[in-house]
């Protein structure tokens, strides 16, 4: 072998900016490529949308009619809140859809013995709903004045590189549990679908041509298209006839119930399931969600920021985006949605995939969200896709996640102790003590803390329970305390990457990426 040059043992030169992408956020693709890339947002978010129906509507007593007025109901929210968020938020091309961060609230509101006395199933699920609303509207008040009074700015401001990467990376590993588990409930779909995948993403599309449309723009549509009429073949030739119940449920193409119950056309409509109804722990439960649901929002908008080739978002614009996320709950609980909104993962990871980051593929793929929601049985159809198959594409999508969390540690120096401890600290007890939690949970009933306050319970449970949470807190805290005051610190940490985004005038990118539109900038200035 040649002897190894000097010239090739130079480090790799850190990136401010994702060089990766063929479209970034201000440069739109084709017509024909945003409209496919559009679509294929739409049918990744519906996978996690369908998923929250199937688990709370029968918790709370609702049917499959019930299930499909609650899947318009969120894919509606979804598509007006993703172009609020686009248009008067960070301006970030983040799709904001329901998140799996409020089902434990939801769940332990549903649960409540005030509840579970209705007899009637449809009574207690519209009581039920009527509770979450007002929950839900409380507690987009809350994140609401976050956002907008700037308290918000002000972590964001303190933020480094170091703490930043552990939690945006749990905010793609935390919710490994609802990956390959999923696709190993019907692993004939789900593992097809993950193989199939890979290849088309990551082999094919490298093999024949460097972005190539079928492969890389659309390796998702095509895997979704083969494997799900894959399934129709299977269910229709009746391979599961004999197989028990849950099996039939995750792997049948026709046991979804949601076509059946979907009408033709319907408009969801503020307080279409009653006036909500406001009760002090639902709330308090609630506005522990949403603080989790902030945290993992930030970490998701970091990685959209990085996969869209945009610079570090400035905290001024940040906190705006958190206060319309804010509003954006206040939406969802008017009208009824089961959870609140979040920056969506699964769609942060499918920019990368398609190396599609554009602001107009993500407005464009809000319109499917609104259509179909409208037009019951045509979204539908599309709901009947096999869950294991959304399951195999977040395997990928969340892990796309995860490498932008791992990026970041190229601003931070790897070879001192203090960056080696705070972030294994902060990423092994950001798995374990959520782990501990759930597994507590899962034998017993209750979370560890069990007082004689349910709301405490529910509330500390809420937050220990999520890993990019504990996540954040253990690196934030550790990284502003521990020999914070010597001057090798802050250049080890990564801060002085960061430092020229802290202000949105420091740097003329802001302007590009961050501005707002039709002159809204004036009236409504960034700092």
């Amino acid at each position: 072998m040649s002897p190894v040059k000097a010239e090739d043992l130079v480090p790799h030169p850190v990136k401010e900016q994702f060089a990766g992408v063929d479209y970034c956020i201000t440069s739109p693709p084709p017509w024909l490529t945003t409209v496919l890339v559009a679509f294929q947002h739409y049918l990744v978010m519906l996978g996690t949308t369908v998923l929250i129906a199937t688990i709370l509507v029968p918790l709370m007593g609702g049917g499959h009619a019930e299930k499909a007025i609650v899947i318009q109901t969120i894919l509606f929210l979804a598509g007006i809140n993703t172009l609020l968020q686009v248009h008067f938020g960070t301006r970030l091309p983040a799709v904001m859809a329901g998140s799996y961060t409020y089902i434990y609230a939801t769940t332990a509101i549903a649960l409540s013995p005030r509840y579970l006395i209705i007899i009637d199933p449809l009574e207690r699920f519209v009581f039920t709903m009527r509770s979450l609303q007002g929950a839900l509207i409380i507690a987009g008040v809350f994140q609401a004045v976050i956002g907008f009074f700037g308290i918000w700015r002000v972590f964001i401001r303190f933020l480094s590189p170091l703490a930043a990467a552990p939690f945006v990376t749990l905010s793609g590993l935390g919710l490994f549990y609802f990956t390959f588990p999923g696709v190993a409930k019907c692993i004939e779909v789900g593992l097809p679908a993950l193989v199939l995948l890979v290849l088309f993403a990551e082999y094919a599309a490298h093999f024949f041509v460097k972005g190539s449309f079928v492969f890389g723009r659309c390796a998702v549509l095509v895997t979704i298209v083969i494997v799900w009429v894959y399934a129709e073949i299977l269910t229709a030739a009746g391979a599961y006839n004999e197989r028990g119940p849950v099996t039939q449920f995750s792997c049948r193409t026709d046991r979804a119930g949601i076509i059946q119950g979907s009408p033709w056309v319907r408009f969801p409509y503020p307080f279409q399931w009653g006036y909500p109804i406001f009760c002090f722990q639902d709330c308090l439960a609630m506005m522990a969600a949403a603080f989790v649901s902030l945290v993992e929002s930030t970490g998701t908008l970091i990685v959209v920021s990085r996969y869209s080739g945009a610079t570090f978002c400035p905290p001024s614009v940040f906190s705006r985006g958190i206060g319309w996320e804010g509003i954006s709950i206040i939406l969802d609980g008017m009208c009824g949605t089961l959870t609140g909104t979040a920056a969506s993962v699964e769609n942060a990871g499918l920019l990368a995939l398609t190396r599609v980051g554009s602001r107009r593929v993500i407005k464009i793929s809000a319109l499917f969200m609104i259509f179909f929601s409208l037009f019951g049985k045509f979204g539908a159809l599309l709901a009947s896709i096999p869950l294991p198959l959304f399951s195999a594409l977040y395997c990928v999508l969340f892990a796309y996640s995860v490498g932008a969390g791992i990026s970041l540690l190229q601003y931070c120096n790897l070879n001192t102790l203090r960056t080696k401890f705070i972030l294994s600290i902060s990423l092994f007890l950001g798995l374990s003590i959520p782990q501990y939690f759930r597994i507590y949970e899962m034998f017993f009933g209750f979370g560890p803390v069990h007082t004689h306050s349910v709301a405490f319970n529910v509330i500390v449970n809420i937050i220990f329970s999520s890993p990019a949470t504990v996540a954040a807190i253990l690196a934030y805290l550790l990284d502003c305390t521990h020999l914070y005051w010597e001057d090798s610190v802050r250049k080890d940490r990564g801060w002085h990457w960061w430092e020229k985004f802290k202000s949105y005038r420091h740097d003329s990118r802001s302007e590009e990426f961050y501005a707002l539109p039709y002159g809204l900038s004036k009236y409504f200035p960034s700092f």
